[in-house]
């Protein structure tokens, strides 16, 4: 049996199915989107089922996220590249591509949908992205660059990082337009002490400034999966509904098909991906030893392939039938959430929809932004609009967002009566926006462990919120910040004068009905704020960790002992960067593409 086969598995027959490869090269269909083909003419992108039982290429990219878009993107400058994704395309899907729908993804828990939804071992509903451009085709669209004090610590080159950066700002970033909202937030947050003001700017600077956005002035969401559109048509390949189940390992010195263990290096060359019919298709390297695996599928993704694959703790691999090829204790480790907590500010007059736009970066390690408009940011237009189910934005039981009860207690029955709560409710109670706090870091860490041998299904997850006390207190100043920015002048307009006036006017005899935690808070709500802190907490959708650099991959993010591998993406940082980590992530994949690609072509060592 070969390292890394499950037990009972049946090894692959190569050379049977080398005539299946090249009549399955001759029939590939193509499954891009019509507005993808007219917009980006991507006719390199096909199903799964489409792609032939054997193929070869000199790298192969595993996951078509936020990092491995932008890393097939540029390897594939010179080099041929297959790049696979186990969800389908982002163009064609209003609740991807536009603003007005954004949290219709995180709503939708079908199968097909770009959000797969989970809930971690502490009670808290989150999600992972399913479809080609990753999380940046869920999130809340907000763009800015960790500080230099974060790349200096990641050991990168600064010259090579900023032109990273430039070259993702110019495909997907543009400057919001703030409405009077996020204005009002902009100068209660100056006026709490939020300072100095920023101005516009892509840089994490402390004080209060307006950031970049992945939404145009349209409202139409721009997604790593737009870097595709810059790679080489001829040499990249994307296979969409692709689940990778394994990569294949040989020992240095043996032949692929050596089932034998022996003691040496454990070499990756190639991968098994299973299409939705369930048929296996094998992908090999080419091209030398400078050719390499690459896994780009996320904090969760990739420490599950790495163990589905038999590289990490051994006592876990074997528990689910796995035969190490490499007892990696710390695969799965320090896995981290930035816990979230967020308060609706109910507003006397109507609020224009907003995502986030303005951040506050505070000097002891809290960062503040805000969400705003009718049905918690998502406003109803027309007849048809009217006529389906609303959703009520992202902080809301219909996405997975319960503030109101601990997370233990975030039954699924406790989120059907909060959405049954909600639908009601009378609209014109969701008028305001929400003022959410994010802490630095976390200090609190978790850790990642297989639930089965299935590819497709979700891992354990434990975050360990607030188990840090440093956390808790910075979570506690975040809210105390939150308190003064809803109680400034600039405000003013924006807010009821006190929690009376606003339950009269808003909540009537409904008062105790409304699943979110309200500012100003209810004079019945006497709980301390580190007690507040733990019961309301929720995901913003950055968690990280899981492969870090050091413990798992090395500086150029190769996984120790083994050859022929990296992991290139959140799963190898150890503390989120800047207010809202996609930006990094987008750079880390140009970034390690134009390394990788150095590498290669130094060597002068191709093969065509």
């Amino acid at each position: 049996m070969a390292p890394g086969h499950r037990h009972g598995s049946v090894p692959p027959v190569v050379l049977l199915l080398l005539v299946a490869t090249v009549l399955g090269s001759l029939c590939l269909s193509l499954t891009a989107s019509p507005e993808a083909q007219k917009r980006y003419n991507f006719r390199f992108v096909r199903h799964a089922r489409d792609a032939p039982l054997v193929s070869y290429y000199n790298y192969i990219v595993v996951g078509g996220g936020t990092a491995g878009c932008p890393l097939a993107a540029t390897l594939s400058e010179r080099s041929r590249v297959l790049l696979l994704e186990r969800g389908g395309l982002p163009y064609g899907n209003r609740n991807v591509s536009s603003e007005y729908h954004f949290a219709d993804a995180l709503a939708d828990t079908s199968p097909r949908s770009p959000a797969q939804r989970f809930v971690s071992e502490d009670g808290v509903v989150n999600a992972r992205a399913r479809v080609l451009g990753g999380g940046s085709c869920l999130n809340a669209g907000f763009y800015t660059r960790a500080s230099s004090g974060y790349v200096r610590a990641a050991g990168w080159d600064p010259r090579l990082v900023n032109a990273s950066y430039r070259w993702v700002e110019r495909e997907l970033v543009f400057r919001p337009d703030v409405p009077r909202w996020q204005c009002a937030l902009r100068e209660g947050l100056l006026q709490a002490g939020v300072t100095p003001d920023n101005g516009y700017t892509l840089e994490h600077v402390q004080g209060t400034k307006i950031g970049g956005t992945i939404f145009d002035r349209a409202g139409r969401r721009h997604t790593a999966a737009d870097f595709l559109r810059r790679a080489h048509p001829r040499r990249l390949t994307v296979f969409l509904r692709a689940t990778v189940s394994q990569i294949l390992f040989r020992r240095t010195g043996t032949s692929k098909t050596d089932t034998t263990k022996g003691t040496a290096t454990p070499v990756a060359y190639g991968v098994v991906f299973t299409d939705p019919a369930g048929v296996r298709h094998h992908v090999y390297l080419r091209g030398g030893a400078k050719s390499e695996v690459i896994v780009t599928a996320g904090t969760l993704g990739s420490p599950q392939l790495l163990m589905l694959s038999g590289v990490g703790p051994r006592g876990e691999l074997e528990k689910h039938g796995i035969l190490p090829v490499l007892d990696q204790p710390r695969v799965g480790q320090g896995v981290a959430d930035n816990p979230m907590n967020s308060v609706f500010v109910p507003s006397p007059v109507p609020v224009a929809l907003s995502l986030v736009q303005i951040v506050g970066v505070s000097r002891f390690g809290t960062f503040i932004e805000g969400v705003s408009g009718s049905q918690f940011g998502i406003p109803l237009h027309g007849r048809a609009a009217s006529r389906r189910a609303r959703s009520f934005g992202m902080f809301s039981p219909m996405t997975g967002q319960l503030g109101t009860v601990p997370p233990k207690e975030r039954t699924p029955e406790a989120m059907r009566r909060a959405a049954e709560a909600m639908q009601r409710l009378d609209r014109r109670a969701f008028r305001g926006g929400f003022i959410l706090e994010k802490i630095l870091g976390p200090m609190s860490t978790g850790h990642v462990a297989l639930r089965s041998a299935d590819p497709d299904a979700n891992p354990a997850v434990t975050f360990n919120y607030f188990r840090d006390p440093r956390d808790v207190e910075r979570c506690v100043r975040g809210i105390e910040t939150i308190e003064r920015v809803v109680r400034s002048r600039a405000f003013a307009r924006f807010t009821y004068a006190n929690v009376t006036a606003m339950e009269a006017a808003v909540l009537g005899r409904r008062a105790g009905h409304l699943p979110v935690n309200l500012l100003p808070r209810r004079a019945t709500d006497t709980r301390p704020l580190q007690q507040y802190c733990r019961e309301t907490v929720m995901t913003i959708w950055h968690y990280h960790g899981g492969c870090h650099v050091g413990a798992v991959v090395d500086q150029d993010y190769r996984v120790l002992g083994v050859r022929g591998l990296r992991v290139v993406d959140s799963s190898t940082f150890k503390y989120s960067p800047g207010t809202n980590p996609q930006a990094t992530v987008m750079m880390l994949g140009r970034y390690m593409g134009l390394k990788i690609q150095k590498e290669r072509w130094t060597r002068n060592d191709e093969t065509h």
